[in-house]
């Protein structure tokens, strides 16, 4: 078995967008054969919002590589306990949700990462390198190349300390939550306000500054995720597994009624 490359990260490496499906229902490792036929270049196991297990985030991720697909996962908050556990066992990128200054995103840093960068533990036989029996020392630097460290900003006080949080080595994107972001400054829902696209500038500008990919997510109207892409966005969440089948199921069922929207077309 080879080394496994992290599509997400050669995608972005190579000035390409890379798009993400967040897994919210799916608990099949089907999920990630459905990601690739759909576009996503990686797919978010969600730990924070969704009742999915350890053992089904393993499986998804395992079948995830003979898809071309990146297998991430949303932790709870810093003090994760499987993190690492994870990432022995194949997940090739982690989201810390609400990073709110450079402190966190420091500490999270040490977690994902061998030393020189962090402080991870070592083990043998890592399924990212197909089980070769390397030296621990390339085994640390391909992991340490190939691991996704996503950095979520989605609060006031995030917001705040952004510039900080994009100038910590090691960090590779940073991701702005719409969704909470928006109930903290009091404009929930408000995806088109003049203040969120303050905030995405602001976002933009510190990534290219300090060499991070800049990501953007909540937001699922198509043509402010082209924006963002066009204004140099890299790591877009398209939607979920949830809302994709909500958005069909209910355009299905419209047409079948009679009910749909006028303009709306069905196939």
């Amino acid at each position: 078995m080879p080394i496994i490359e992290n599509a997400a990260l050669k995608r972005m490496r190579a000035g390409d967008v890379a798009l993400g499906m967040q897994v919210r229902l799916g608990r099949s490792s089907e999920v990630a054969a459905l990601a690739a036929a759909t576009g996503h270049d990686w797919i978010m196991l969600d730990l924070q919002h969704s009742g999915v297990d350890v053992a089904t985030v393993v499986e998804i991720s395992l079948a995830s590589y003979g898809f071309g697909v990146t297998p991430v996962m949303r932790v709870a908050g810093l003090d994760n306990p499987d993190t690492v556990r994870l990432l022995d066992a194949g997940v090739m990128g982690v989201i810390l949700p609400d990073v709110r200054n450079a402190d966190q995103a420091r500490a999270f840093v040490r977690q994902c990462r061998f030393p020189p960068y962090g402080t991870r533990s070592v083990t043998t036989g890592y399924v990212v390198l197909g089980y070769q029996p390397l030296h621990i020392s390339e085994a640390a630097r391909i992991l340490n190349n190939e691991t996704m460290v996503v950095a979520m900003i989605e609060s006031l006080e995030g917001v705040e300390q952004m510039e900080k949080i994009a100038a910590v080595e090691g960090v590779d994107v940073i991701h702005l939550g719409c969704n909470d972001l928006l109930m903290q400054m009091g404009l929930p829902g408000q995806f088109g306000s003049p203040e969120l696209a303050a905030v995405v500038k602001r976002l933009l500008a510190a990534c290219q500054k300090h060499g991070k990919f800049a990501g953007f997510g909540g937001d699922r109207d198509v043509r402010r995720q082209r924006e963002f892409i066009e204004a140099g966005g890299r790591f877009i969440t398209t939607d979920s597994d949830l809302g994709f089948l909500r958005l069909e199921a209910t355009r299905k069922t419209q047409a079948l009624r009679g009910t749909a929207p006028a303009g709306a077309e069905a196939r």
